[in-house]
């Protein structure tokens, strides 16, 4: 047997090991899934008297996806933390009344396919049409959804850019004029920027 026959021999069996452990191709991105809250956040601000903006936050958050796209996302309006306790009840009882209306909701109908064959790394933008619920009022929402794969199971979904909501629209305009008369300050903004970061994971089939 010359040393040519003897490579091309040797070589055979390492190829083919070689094959054997090339890593799996990844699940694609389907099922129902379930917002890992612990890894998630809300924001907004606000800007009183003309120049102090503070940020502000809802820990409460909870929310899915369905196989079918239809994702809702919940938001605890008890769990505002706005860093000073007296505002926090302030805004629970005058400006969000949680006894009456404990949650805001926003729902939002996505297309399975656009993100099915996202691999781990890899992103996209894709734009949506949200219906946000608060107060017993409804509004269509406008925006860019951020959408990453952490990984085989997890992905994130994020703000482009932010999303402005009218206190107006919503009719808490009321209550923000109560926050302010209160708080003797000569104005708050009516237009609140919001911006998320939410991480959904992926459920087990059944």
């Amino acid at each position: 047997m010359n040393q040519l026959t003897r490579l091309c021999l040797l070589a055979s069996p390492l190829a083919l090991a070689a094959c054997n452990t090339a890593p799996a191709e990844e699940a694609p991105l389907a099922g129902d899934w379930v917002l890992s809250a612990g890894e998630s956040q809300l924001s907004f601000i606000t800007v009183k008297n003309g120049q102090v903006a503070e940020a502000h936050s809802f820990p409460g958050l909870s929310g899915s996806v369905s196989a079918d796209g239809a994702a809702e996302l919940s938001i605890d309006l008890a769990s505002v933390a706005t860093n000073v306790d007296i505002r926090n009840e302030r805004m629970r009882d005058m400006l969000f009344d949680v006894v009456d209306f404990p949650a805001a909701t926003v729902s939002v109908a996505l297309d399975p396919a656009a993100f099915a064959g996202l691999k781990t790394g890899d992103s996209l933008v894709q734009p949506v049409v949200a219906t946000l619920n608060v107060h017993g009022a409804s509004v269509e929402v406008a925006t860019d959804l951020a959408v990453i794969r952490l990984g085989e199971s997890k992905v994130n979904v994020s703000t482009a850019t932010p999303i402005i909501v009218s206190a107006d629209s919503l009719g808490l305009a009321e209550g923000v004029e109560e926050l302010r008369t209160i708080a003797n300050l000569d104005s708050i903004t009516g237009q609140v920027p919001v911006t998320f970061s939410l991480t959904f994971e992926q459920q087990p089939a059944q």
